[in-house]
């Protein structure tokens, strides 16, 4: 059962940062349970304002209902009390409905809502399949703006004005003008998060448009850091920022994009980087080589960032 009610977790969110737990596997691609509980626990052990499992960097596009349902149990089970668990929920309709009814189910308090497949969307479509989760729960329910799923600020207002349940924005565009209208239409009624790929990149910025937290990645190798670069971005400390970003952030940059997909890989390159190896990815996604991981470990001694508690 949640202890967070939709509002008051709205309320607990936007003030603090947000991550996505990796999803350990196996050599043989199998979830690692012992190695995800280990590390829900050190993540939950910071202060973080919320974890999303089986998310975009926990793979949760390759995890089958069942492995996801079991993630996000395992992620509630091992979280530290306060710190609210959310699941995901994607793919055709009556897959995402029972995604989130899965969540609900294992204890998590809310569920972002992933683009539903392949194929381009209006918006009345996307309002009745975001309409079809929240009718399936009473957990709160976040639309994940990116790729197929674009929400206007329209559709946004008749899903906050049909579903209470309705709480938040995440994007992952970075579009100005529309960042400016949903936040304009829907003012204080959500919370807005930020969403695009190595989100601290952007995060000053957006603060300005609305978004007073984002989902940062590398929490999951760099805890400390991470939380001093959200605590400078709220406080508006530009100097303090813009050098964490030349010390690290952009260096980091320079990594990722080295290979397709490595936004995700680079994470758990990351923990192999720091000493806490969590296994492989799963293709179509392909591992760090052994020189992008050695490059990493040296950019993280170099910025002086390793994790304390390691």
């Amino acid at each position: 059962m949640s202890t967070f009610a939709p509002q008051e977790l709205a309320d607990h969110l936007k003030d603090g940062l947000l991550s996505f737990p990796i999803t350990p596997f196996t050599s043989d691609l199998q979830v690692d349970e012992a190695a995800y509980r280990k590390h829900i626990e050190w993540q939950s052990s910071h202060d973080v304002g919320g974890l999303f499992a089986a998310g975009g960097t926990g793979e949760g596009f390759s995890l089958n209902p069942e492995e996801a349902a079991r993630v996000v149990r395992i992620a509630v089970e091992s979280s530290r009390p306060g710190v609210p668990v959310l699941a995901s929920a994607g793919g055709a309709v009556v897959q995402a409905v029972q995604n989130v009814k899965d969540a609900e189910a294992a204890g998590a308090e809310g569920v972002l809502v992933l683009p539903p497949y392949l194929t381009e969307c209006d918006q009345d479509g996307l309002f009745a399949y975001v309409s079809a989760i929240c009718a399936a729960t009473n957990i709160g329910v976040i639309v994940y703006n990116r790729a197929n799923a674009i929400y206007s600020a329209e559709t946004v207002a008749r899903l906050a004005d049909a579903h209470t349940n309705f709480i938040g924005f995440k994007d992952a565009l970075g579009d100005i003008e529309h960042l400016t209208k949903v936040y304009a239409k829907n003012g204080d009624r959500l919370f807005y998060l930020g969403g695009l790929p190595t989100a601290e990149t952007f995060a000053l910025p957006l603060l300005q448009l609305g978004m007073s937290t984002y989902s940062s990645a590398m929490f999951n190798f760099v805890p400390e850091f991470a939380l001093s670069f959200y605590a400078d971005v709220r406080a508006q400390n530009r100097e303090a920022v813009t050098r964490k970003l030349n010390d690290f952030v952009l260096p980091y940059l320079d990594i990722r994009d080295r290979g397709k997909g490595y936004g995700v890989s680079i994470v758990k390159g990351g923990l192999k980087a720091v000493g806490r190896s969590v296994g492989p990815v799963r293709p179509p996604l392909q591992d760090l080589t052994e020189k992008d991981v050695a490059d990493l470990a040296a950019l993280i001694e170099s910025a002086g960032i390793a994790p304390a508690s390691n």
